[in-house]
């Protein structure tokens, strides 16, 4: 039954004049009484229909601004319900914590409190020391759970990272897909393991000093299983992405599609103790408001990170080069603490495959990696030949840390044809070069799941959608797209199970052989990083960029010493002299040592300079050098 505190028509409601605004979904109150909310401007009449534990269907009243609310008695945790549109048409619960049966089912009660967290000390990482690992829950391990990854953490924890990146958890159809497909953004997938899965890791991950951050969509939602138009005008014909139809942000009741999505990083950050976010695509959520909703949201989650004791940083992914993402909301930015810088990967890319195709275009030159280690990213306003324009502007005036690299990613891997990794397109010891280019630069750096080891499989795209003709269009879209570039051979079926396999990491691998001498290679690397001060710094105010034909020299300092990080991209030895500040240098790491599984280095132990020196590099060479001040 109704309980006799439920809302009333006209009811006002003071949660609505706060920035966050009243609850949204199924939220316990105790003594058995639930509060189900849902935002429904397309429909005259909601009813709650209750499956179990028993049957029932039960009106919800109109309140302000399209939403219906009820108060109901005798509803237990794991009570599952839809609801009834127009006395028609059963949806889940937009806001449904937890969907046992997958998007078309029934939404499930779920009670965060009845979790017993054990991370009370917990004060996050400081976003310097952030060292990112991103996997994909499906693919991690053979079992694609959240719970699978935890014995895993000792070993990231010794490796060097410090918060791992997981990719959206949020509900999508089937039990494969990257996650981009989710269609239910505060729902939990239930094939990872639900709400109660994601709670374990991220406590077991608290519990090791590693952060945890999410990657959260608000671009674009799945096509199968979005019943978001049903209940209201989420989203507009004004603008469209690349995925689909855009949210709406800025148009006609736009003010409660933003509330949802405040809501939902608020229920990640509350329900789930998360430590920040990556969010995709920025560039894609299309939005002429005065004051954006993505400044609107990073004001609402950063003011929820002060108020429970220790910080969240949001990172946006953003192909604009704009320094405005990266400036606080009172500056008129954004308000990210970090971007996905993803010239550093291009120029890098380029360097080490030869490969100029699409965006690759842009890049080619040993120069063109340098202006992103000095500067955060390569393109400052100069024309670019892919874009047929200028692009980007200048973030001198943001800090280093505020720079996220990698040398790969889910994107970078997986939206190649087939998905090939690094590992497979580049000798190993450029491997190595690229380890150390990223770990020795002055930014965030981000690791994609297996790279530490060189994982020989691939990555590709795959999904499960239950619709045929939605699984048959995705297959057959996927073999077009490639076929417009001329790719050799076949492309992945992302519908086959097969395809989903192919991805699976090898964890045996890193104890074996050159595997095992590739992750030993980023375990020293990433420790130089946390000991020696000129490298724990992330400073570009302390950072000089020498290049010298496919030579470049990263010199970093700070207190009383100075790393030179020495980089080849050459396939064959180089004959360079080197603008080394006078002094004795030592040697510190090779990786053409024989433990690193190269022949041997050619650089002495131990240099004495008078402001230059000349070196013999191997193929592919990544040297490190130190110099301490003089007594």
């Amino acid at each position: 039954m109704l309980s006799r505190d439920v809302a009333q028509p006209g009811w006002q409601d003071p949660r609505y004049d706060l920035p966050e605004g009243p609850p949204l979904g199924a939220t316990l109150l105790g003594d058995g009484r639930c509060e189900f909310r849902v935002w429904a401007p397309r429909c005259q009449q909601v009813a709650l229909h209750l499956l179990a534990p028993r049957d029932r269907l039960l009106p919800l009243t109109p309140e302000r601004r399209g939403y219906f609310a009820a108060v109901v008695d005798d509803v237990p945790a794991g009570a599952l319900y839809r609801y009834r549109l127009d006395g028609q048409r059963e949806r889940p619960d937009p806001a449904s914590r937890y969907q046992p049966e997958g998007p078309h089912g029934p939404s499930a009660v779920v009670d965060p409190r009845a979790f017993r967290w054990t991370d009370h000390a917990w004060r996050g990482v400081p976003q310097p020391e952030l060292v990112f690992y991103e996997l994909h829950v499906g693919t991690f391990t053979a079992e694609g759970t959240f719970d699978a990854i935890i014995p895993h953490l000792p070993a990231l924890r010794e490796l060097g990272v410090t918060a791992l990146e997981l990719m959206p958890v949020a509900q999508f159809p089937g039990a494969r897909n990257w996650g981009y497909d989710g269609v239910l953004p505060f729902a939990v997938q239930n094939s990872y393991g639900g709400p109660e899965g994601l709670r374990r890791l991220v406590d077991a991950c608290h519990a090791r000093g590693l952060a945890v951050f999410l990657d959260v969509v608000y671009n674009h939602l799945g096509p199968e299983g979005n019943y978001l138009g049903d209940f209201g005008p989420y989203f507009t014909d004004v603008y469209h992405t690349p995925w689909g139809a855009a949210l709406n942000f800025d148009q006609p009741h736009s003010d409660e599609v933003r509330h949802y999505f405040i809501q939902n990083g608020l229920h990640w950050l509350r329900e789930y103790h998360l430590d920040g976010f990556r969010l995709d695509a920025v560039h894609a959520i299309l939005d002429r408001s005065a004051f954006t909703f993505l400044q609107e949201w990073n004001a609402a989650v950063h003011r929820e990170g002060r108020r429970r004791g220790w910080p969240v940083v949001t990172i946006a992914e953003s192909d604009l080069n704009d320094a405005r993402v990266l400036r606080p909301v009172e500056a008129g930015g954004w308000g990210f603490d970090g971007q996905w810088a993803d010239d550093f990967h291009h120029a890098l890319h380029a360097l080490l495959t030869g490969e100029r195709a699409g965006y690759y275009a842009d890049y080619g030159t040993v120069e063109d990696l340098a202006e992103a280690l000095r500067a955060g990213w390569s393109y400052r306003g100069r024309y670019s030949e892919y874009r047929r324009r200028r692009h980007g502007n200048d973030p001198a005036d943001r800090p280093a840390w505020q720079f996220v690299y990698c040398t790969q990613n889910h994107d970078q891997v997986g939206n190649r044809a087939r998905g090939d990794r690094l590992s497979t397109l580049v000798p190993f010891d450029a491997l190595k070069l690229a380890a150390g280019a990223l770990l020795l630069a002055p930014c965030l750096p981000l690791l994609f799941m297996g790279e530490e080891y060189g994982e020989p499989h691939p990555f590709p795209y795959f999904t499960s959608h239950t619709d045929p003709a939605l699984a048959a269009a995705v297959s057959h879209g996927r073999r077009e797209e490639f076929a417009a570039f001329a790719w050799q051979g076949t492309v992945p079926d992302p519908q086959a199970e097969a395809t989903f396999r192919s991805a699976l990491l090898q964890h045996h691998l890193a104890s074996e052989g050159r595997h095992r001498q590739l992750r030993e290679w980023y375990q020293t690397l990433l420790r130089l990083r946390r000991e020696l001060p000129a490298l724990a710094a992330l400073d570009r105010t302390r950072l000089s960029v020498w290049t010298d034909g496919r030579v470049l020299v990263m010199q970093r300092w700070a207190e009383d010493q100075t790393v030179a990080a020495v980089l080849a991209f050459s396939a064959e030895p180089v004959a360079t002299t080197l603008p080394l500040p006078a002094g004795e240098w030592q040697r510190l790491l090779d990786a053409a040592e024989p433990r690193w599984g190269g022949t041997g280095s050619t650089v002495p132990a131990r240099i004495t300079t008078t402001g230059s020196v000349a070196l013999s590099l191997g193929s592919w060479a990544c040297v490190v050098l130190a110099r301490a001040a003089a007594a």
